[in-house]
């Protein structure tokens, strides 16, 4: 498949720049896609982030050059990227859970990490819910935060933004701008506001994220960051209902299965553009959790 091939040209990329300087961006370039496309798909494809397979790699291949070179540690450091003997050492033990100098000793334990491909996922055990449909221009506006796509920080920033938000009262506000209790919705912290994805550049290795409601006749925007989000093909994935406390989990799963079971086979292919995740109550104590991606046809 096409765009299993482009990922794998990617990877190979990535393994032929293990020593000297690896440019993410050219490895999104290769892979067809933008570099925060590039760094969601491998990371939810792989379960690891983009950076830390990486560093993985080189350290298995600098395991190998101690245990059959003479190489200075400090030559090491710097041939996979490392710019002191000190990080280089804290890396190295991280991973292998001995230091560099350990790694000589015979009968010393260490830990390899083998190059990725990607193969398409042959799976029929659960379906998936999806539509195909047009919408026309709308408004967002929320609360905004930048995070960096390189290395595994978003997975503990973003979470904690939310927390940060409900904590403050940031949340609550941003419920009673969007008018909900007058309209009758309860507060209950989840499900009313959403979250939206790359609706704008922010440069290099960052992605914009905000908390959001819809603009409507009713809500009060003023003060807040707003978007309109042009008219365009989405792909709305909806999970199966779920508890409160599956929410972040159920949405991750859809975004792994939309990057390796859907795309490959869809005839579509993922634009650059804002990606959206919504939270809604099913009304009888369940929840369910949708992702929509921008598309358009092959």
């Amino acid at each position: 498949m096409e765009f299993l091939e482009r990922l794998n040209n990617a990877v190979d990329y990535m393994e032929n720049h293990l020593t000297g300087i690896l440019d993410y961006e050219e490895a999104a370039k290769i892979a067809c896609c933008s570099l925060y496309n590039f760094q969601r798909m491998f990371s939810y494809m792989m379960d690891i982030p983009l950076s830390e397979y990486v560093r993985r790699r080189r350290l298995t291949l600098a395991a190998l050059d101690l245990q059959h070179s003479d190489i200075k540690i400090i030559d090491l450091s710097m041939k996979y990227g490392y710019e002191s003997h000190d990080s280089f050492t804290r890396a190295f033990h991280k991973i292998h859970g001995v230091t560099p100098s350990r790694a000589r000793d015979q009968g010393v334990m260490l830990r390899s990490y083998p190059r990725i491909s990607f193969h398409i996922s042959v799976r029929g055990d659960q379906e998936m819910r999806y539509t195909i449909v047009d919408k026309e221009q709308f408004e967002i506006f929320g609360i905004e935060e930048i995070f960096s796509s390189i290395g595994d920080t978003a997975y503990k920033s973003v979470p904690e933004f939310w927390q940060e938000c409900h904590a403050n009262g940031a949340y609550e506000e941003l419920f009673d701008a969007a008018d909900f209790r007058k309209r009758g919705e309860s507060y209950n912290g989840m499900c009313s506001i959403h979250a939206a994805l790359n609706y704008r550049d922010t440069g290099y290795s960052t992605f914009p994220y905000m908390l959001f409601a819809f603009v409507t006749g009713q809500s009060k925007p003023q003060g807040y960051t707003r978007v309109a989000v042009p008219a365009q093909k989405w792909a709305i994935f909806t999970s199966e209902e779920h508890g409160d406390d599956q929410i972040g989990s159920m949405t991750g799963s859809l975004w792994k299965r939309v990057y390796s079971e859907w795309l490959p086979k869809s005839g579509y292919e993922k634009l650059d553009g804002p990606d959206i995740e919504i939270y809604g109550s099913c009304g009888n104590g369940n929840y369910y959790s949708e992702v929509w991606i921008p598309v358009v046809k092959k």
